[in-house]
């Protein structure tokens, strides 16, 4: 009789103990699941990053039209509108079986082969549709391809539509583009070489000269100004200089060329871009409106030799991967003693 009762106290010892044990199990195994979950959330949070976030599938961000837009990853079949853009596609690793005439300061590289389908500021559509592209990257520049864009997503094209104005935007463009194509090493590998070199010019600039800049913007038709809302505005503003159009900004008269507010603010360096690919039309321009004027040679930067056209390929069109090398060429012109140290 002894003997049952201690085999049933032993029996029910284990059951107990087998109960508790696989109710450590379960906790455990919750506990598993939920770290798991907090950590593939981590990862999804990890992979949001100027404005882009990174799926497994897909990579959302919001456009130039302020739409939000998915698109697909690995995408095969690409046409490109902007080669500034294209640019940046092809050092993301990405292919392209279509795209724009390439300007003779801005070759494109790597797509040689791909059709042209006109140029940035007419592109065909019909060409484009023929190509039966997966994707279509267009820019907000030229009105002809925002007119585009509605009708290319109801073909049922996926479309980027991009404005590309400032070093951040870069840095977006980049993280979209290198999201498409799963290059993360090719990302990573832009955004800390730019970063890293452009944070370090910045840093080195002396903050206390404040010298007073104007950007005049050539064509053989007409001569403006711009302000610190532009890609070169914005560079030399990072710079810690005062670009004498800002005072205006928020009028449309800020782009009017005066050569009266000229001489009044008298700038310590003047900066010109040249659009159009007649040169010597643009000098000419250039001449009549600007410099035969009686005052021009009295300005400042005039006297001191900071009269500067800057080259196209770094200040015209988008410099992307060799914007450290622009923000160094205008801090070289600026800053001489603190950027030219070994010449």
């Amino acid at each position: 009789m002894k003997k049952t009762k201690i085999f049933l106290l032993v029996l029910v010892i284990v059951m107990v103990t087998s109960v508790f044990a696989g109710c450590g199990k379960s906790v455990n195994s919750e506990n598993g699941s939920s770290n798991q979950v907090d950590t593939e959330q981590k990862k999804i949070k990890s992979a949001s990053e100027y404005g882009v976030t990174l799926n497994k599938t897909s990579v959302v961000f919001t456009d130039a039209r302020g739409k939000k837009v998915t698109i697909k990853k690995n995408l095969k079949r690409v046409v490109c509108l902007y080669n500034s853009y294209l640019d940046i596609w092809d050092s993301c690793g990405g292919k392209v079986i279509g795209r724009v005439q390439e300007a003779e300061e801005k070759p494109v590289k790597n797509a040689e082969s791909a059709q042209v389908v006109g140029t940035p500021g007419s592109p065909s559509l019909e060409k484009i549709l023929a190509l039966k592209p997966d994707l279509v990257i267009a820019t907000d520049e030229f009105k002809n391809q925002a007119a585009m864009v509605p009708v290319l997503e109801q073909n049922n094209i996926q479309v980027i539509a991009l404005a590309n104005t400032y070093l951040k935007d870069y840095y977006m463009t980049l993280r979209l583009f290198s999201g498409i194509t799963g290059r993360e090493d090719l990302y990573k590998e832009h955004i800390d070489e730019v970063k890293k070199n452009v944070d370090k010019i910045i840093t080195e600039t002396p903050k206390d000269k404040k010298y007073k800049v104007l950007i005049i913007f050539a064509t053989a038709k007409d001569i403006t100004v711009r302000n610190s809302h532009s890609m070169l505005g914005e560079m030399l503003k990072d710079l810690h200089t005062v670009n004498i159009s800002d005072a205006e900004a928020n009028s449309s008269e800020a782009k009017v060329f005066s050569m009266e507010k000229i001489i009044q603010e008298n700038p310590d360096f003047i900066f010109v871009q040249t659009m159009g690919s007649d040169k010597e039309k643009i000098m000419e321009k250039l001449k009549e409106d600007v410099e035969d004027n009686p005052a021009w040679n009295s300005l400042s930067a005039v006297k001191n030799k900071r009269y500067i056209i800057l080259p196209k390929d770094l200040y015209l069109y988008k410099p992307n991967a060799r914007y450290a090398e622009a923000y160094e060429g205008l801090a070289k012109i600026l800053y001489p003693h603190v950027f030219n140290k070994t010449n």
